[in-house]
């Protein structure tokens, strides 16, 4: 299961006791901010999408959807979802649970410029009742993340 994953990675690091699971569910932005009492803006939801025929990720902030101008600008590409089954298969997590930890090798991960307005944020952590309180520095080093990202829309810098 990929919450062991990452909860195996968070382990590695001395922080695995900071990874909540949750009896209900917290497979969307809204049932995440319910399960963890917080505005829904500061769930850090990771989107998957193919690009060149490899997987990305972009964690973007809860309140936010992708602008498809700004996405074609910076990936030349567009934006297209992976199914659920292959954001399984190419990333490692279930949607509902999709997260940029403990990740397959190959995929790359990026941050949206909206998160950087929050202190913490809470990104899942591998399944569909489960995530992390992490500052933005910490989201930075133990996502991977590639680089900073621009490509989000409906939220005020």
């Amino acid at each position: 299961m990929a919450i062991e994953k990452v909860k195996e990675y968070f382990g590695e690091l001395g922080m695995a006791d900071r990874v909540r699971e949750f009896e209900v569910s917290s497979a969307t932005v809204e049932l995440a901010a319910q399960a963890l009492n917080c505005e829904p803006c500061r769930i850090a939801k990771t989107l998957y999408f193919m690009v060149d025929g490899h997987a990305i990720l972009i964690v973007a902030a809860g309140d936010t959807k992708i602008d498809n101008s700004k996405y074609k600008a910076r990936f030349h590409a567009k934006a297209k979802m992976l199914s659920p089954d292959e954001a399984e298969t190419l990333v490692g997590h279930a949607v509902g649970g999709v997260c940029p930890f403990a990740v397959n090798e190959g995929v790359t991960v990026y941050l949206d410029e909206s998160l950087k307005r929050f202190a913490t944020v809470f990104p899942a952590c591998g399944s569909s009742n489960s995530a992390i309180e992490l500052s933005i520095e910490e989201l930075e080093k133990y996502s991977g993340y590639t680089d900073w990202v621009d490509v989000c829309k409906g939220w005020n810098p």
